[in-house]
């Protein structure tokens, strides 16, 4: 992989402390996409596309690849890079940016932004379907805790309920340039059919800021129309994803 190349070359350093580390591991961008499963027939979102080091595997089996960029120069060599009848690049930050139709998400995210990101592919209304994406190892355990752990809160509850959560493997830091200084992992999410998604997240929200009282106290009882859910005798770090998803319909 010609990454380190092409950024010695262009002098092009990443932005540590927004967590910008370029993938240059083929073997890991290569099963990304296994792991998403993309077909001819697939569009694909690459959030952070970088130069190019995950989106040259992925127009070989996609139909159509949304590369979306913030930087100029990056995006630059995308385009020269790129092969133009498959990929489109999206110059712009993603947090601002209008998501474009797509059926999956491949992508080595930028860490500093791996909450807001999540959360906008979560709460897309119209879904994302599945989303295979490197995430620093103590992120993706945030998001997969158990109730009760201390790693569990309100990422780990509205990605439960709103999508299927798998860590796929953990990825060595070489595969990155420069090295994090961190372990990463591969993390696979399918999403989950929820009601009124945008309510979801505000409960939880709500919830978690007052983690360690029952949430009749917390919302009262005029929240739930006097509800006498048994669910709501209990703390919010006690509640599983799915409770929560029940809490929500009374609302």
């Amino acid at each position: 992989m010609e990454v380190k190349k092409i950024l010695v070359e262009r002098g092009i350093k990443a932005t540590r402390r927004l967590g910008q580390y370029f993938l240059i591991d083929d073997g890991v961008a290569t099963r990304m996409v296994e792991y998403a499963g993309v077909e001819r027939g697939d569009v694909v979102l690459e959030i952070g596309a970088g130069v190019g080091s995950l989106t040259e595997k992925l127009e070989r089996k996609a139909k159509k690849v949304y590369a979306v960029e913030k930087d100029g120069e990056l995006c630059e060599v995308l385009r020269e890079r790129c092969n133009k009848s498959k990929t489109e690049v999206l110059e712009g930050d993603i947090m601002k940016l209008e998501l474009p139709t797509f059926d999956k998400v491949v992508a080595s995210i930028p860490f500093s932004l791996s909450s807001p990101i999540t959360y906008k592919l979560l709460l897309h209304n119209v879904g994302f379907g599945v989303a295979v994406l490197l995430y620093q190892k103590e992120f993706a355990q945030k998001m997969s805790a158990n109730p009760g752990t201390k790693l569990y809160g309100r990422l780990s509850v509205i990605t439960q309920a709103l999508a299927g959560i798998e860590i796929l493997e953990l990825v060595h830091r070489e595969a990155f340039y420069p090295s994090p200084p961190v372990t990463t992992a591969i993390v696979r999410l399918r999403e989950n059919e929820v009601e009124n998604k945008e309510k979801f997240f505000e409960l939880v929200t709500a919830a978690f800021g007052q983690r360690r009282k029952k949430m009749s106290s917390i919302f009262k009882t005029s929240f739930f129309g006097g509800s006498a859910l048994s669910e709501l005798e209990k703390r919010p770090e006690e509640l599983r994803p799915e409770e929560f998803v029940k809490i929500a319909k009374y609302i």
